[in-house]
């Protein structure tokens, strides 16, 4: 089978389950899930591997051990390419499709290894570079946690102090639910989005890995 996006049927899925998130909800629509939301996704993945690396669905059920929400599913199936430190990123929902990647919840040595790369005046002029590229093709850069002032030891007159203050840096790209989505040019897309965030996975790769 060649992928050629994800139906109508898929979005009318998650549309249902944001109205009723409930386990009666998801075993009466696990078919059209396994169908119509997940099988597209595993068949992208598997046409995306020899470019971008082996990709991974996560769990349709949400883990509320620690949550005040107790909703148990997941609203949007998403899955990662590659590995290393910075994975690839694609998630479909009722809302659109958004495709992405970058260092998103870095651990502590590897929050240190991105701050001193960025600190550098050579490494770090280069993702400011990448950055700023980015930004003019209309994707946006975030982090898991953006502090509001300088990280303890840096000048909060830093050149890039406002790449200094992103707890790591990923990059994302999103758009609505359109006839496109259930076509092959979502493929299109996801590639075109993949290939632009190249530079800085290749720099975090590179910097924090």
């Amino acid at each position: 089978m060649t992928f050629r996006g994800w139906p109508a049927e898929a979005v009318e899925f998650y549309d249902g389950l944001e109205a009723d998130n409930s386990k009666v909800y998801w075993q009466r629509h696990r078919a059209v899930y396994d169908s119509c939301v997940r099988g597209p996704m595993e068949q992208l993945l598997n046409e995306l591997a020899g470019e971008f690396g082996s990709g991974k669905i996560f769990r349709p059920y949400r883990d509320v051990r620690f949550s005040a929400d107790k909703t148990p599913y997941k609203t949007n199936c998403a899955a990662t390419l590659g590995s290393g430190v910075a994975p690839r990123y694609i998630s479909f929902s009722a809302d659109g499709l958004s495709v992405g990647g970058g260092l998103y919840m870095p651990d502590p040595a590897a929050l240190a290894r991105y701050r001193t790369a960025v600190d550098r005046d050579k490494s770090g002029a280069e993702l400011a570079a990448i950055v700023g590229v980015l930004h003019k093709a209309g994707y946006d850069t975030m982090a898991h946690e953006v502090l509001k002032t300088a990280p303890r030891g840096v000048d909060k007159d830093h050149p890039r102090i406002g790449l200094l203050r992103h707890k790591g840096l990923a990059v994302m790209k999103s758009w609505p639910v359109g006839a496109w989505l259930g076509t092959a040019r979502a493929k299109d897309r996801i590639v075109a989005a993949l290939r632009d965030g190249n530079p800085l996975i290749a720099w975090l790769d590179h910097n924090v890995g």
